[in-house]
């Protein structure tokens, strides 16, 4: 089947979609999540070859991570789908409505894109959790993966279709583009087939597909997310976040990233944070005023804070000031999430009101700037542009809308 038969199945596929109740919807989630679950052993065999080759190849630790299933990640893949079925269906809500003085009933209801494409790589856990929030807000999903997750995604992709199939659903709801470079070419060409595209992935992949695409992109972005210690804040608590937002799951784009410390308790601070840092076998690059307070810091280059490490590894600053922490973060920032620690509540008001991110966390770890987290169920991405969706993309961000104009003959004068 060529590229274009499938978005053409994919776009019949949304037809029906769209008018399907929510009752309807959640018996096909929890069909897909039953077929998902017994697949496992096939979805976990595929996975292993994936991660065998990726070894061979070189691959880092970090991208192995995001790679890798286990029987609880694939748990939790079926959790979501299962999650996602408990959850209000966003379409045919009423946005906001009113009726003229003319008696005219005008209406903005949420509706389904129609066809999305999502670009992504690695993670075969967004597999299902992109065909699933496709479904629920009434969109057909064209997959495009990363090569390196390709037996692991068929899996899935096979299981998925099982479960729609079961219910009565036509299985291109959810398909697979498999293929070269040229593929990705023709799918971000496929204006008019497909309605939007996704990019889930690192820099290289978003800036290419925002760059090339003919097709409405909805930008996800990178996370050079930073944690900032103000002089004011519970030190103890400063490292507990501190090692929750880099340690729990470094691979992340949630995950922290960089580190800056009010230099009033920099002193007291920095040789607790780097002691810590070390026992979690955390690598600090830091500038000349953090590597003064232990040798293991490594010099921080010239690049380096604008990095996103994707591993145990965190550059670190010491500022005068919450402004100067601010304008460092402006400088740095990728627009995803960035943190202060403090019991000023000045400090915290200047920080939210001047920090221009997706998210902005007062005393709480980035890690929690997750779709799952804010309770949206599963998330398609975090979106860090300005336009239609930011943050956390749940069902509501999966759709668009539409006017609905009732009147009982009226006409324009």
């Amino acid at each position: 089947m060529t590229f274009e038969d499938q978005a053409r199945a994919a776009k019949r596929a949304a037809v029906t979609l769209a008018t399907l109740n929510r009752v309807a919807k959640d018996a096909a989630l929890n069909a897909m999540a039953d077929a998902l679950a017994d697949a496992e052993r096939s979805v976990l065999d595929a996975n292993l070859r994936d991660v065998d080759r990726a070894r061979e190849a070189g691959t880092s630790d970090a991208l192995i991570d995001r790679l890798r299933l286990n029987p609880q990640r694939v748990d939790g893949m079926v959790g979501g789908l299962r999650d996602l079925a408990r959850l209000p269906d966003p379409v045919g809500d009423v946005v906001r409505g009113w009726t003229n003085a003319n008696g005219v009933q005008v209406r903005q209801v949420r509706v389904p894109f129609g066809v999305v494409g999502i670009i992504y790589e690695a993670r075969p856990n967004v597999t299902a959790d992109a065909a699933g929030i496709c479904l629920k807000s009434g969109n057909a999903a064209l997959l495009r993966g990363s090569s390196s997750a390709l037996e692991s995604n068929r899996a899935v992709v096979q299981a998925l279709r099982a479960g729609l199939e079961a219910v009565g659903l036509p299985a291109d709801a959810v398909q697979l583009v498999e293929g070269g470079r040229e593929v990705t070419d023709e799918l971000m060409a496929a204006r008019g087939l497909v309605d939007v595209l996704i990019p889930r992935g690192g820099a290289g992949l978003i800036n290419a597909v925002v760059n090339g695409s003919k097709v409405p992109v909805i930008e996800t972005g990178t996370g050079n997310c930073h944690i900032f210690v103000d002089a004011s804040a519970d030190q103890a608590m400063a490292i507990e976040i501190l090692l929750n937002a880099k340690v729990q799951r470094p691979s992340v784009c949630n995950a922290a990233e960089t580190l800056l410390v009010h230099a009033a308790i920099a002193d007291e601070f920095v040789p607790k944070a780097l002691d810590a840092l070390a026992a979690q076998g955390v690598t600090v690059h830091g500038t000349d005023a953090v590597q003064r307070y232990s040798d293991q810091v490594v010099p921080a280059g010239p690049d380096e804070f604008d990095a996103e490490y994707l591993s145990l590894d965190i550059a670190a600053a010491v500022v005068d000031s919450v402004d100067a922490a601010i304008e460092h973060i402006r400088d740095h920032t990728t627009g995803h999430s960035e943190t202060i620690v403090t019991n000023d509540r000045v400090s915290a008001d200047r920080f939210v009101a001047q920090v221009d991110a997706a998210a902005v966390l007062v005393n709480a770890s980035s890690r929690f700037v997750d779709g799952g987290e804010f309770g949206f169920g599963a998330e398609i991405g975090i979106s860090t542009q300005k336009l239609h969706a930011r943050g956390p993309m749940g069902l509501a961000e999966m759709t668009s809308s539409k006017y609905i104009v009732t009147g009982d003959g009226q006409t324009r004068p």
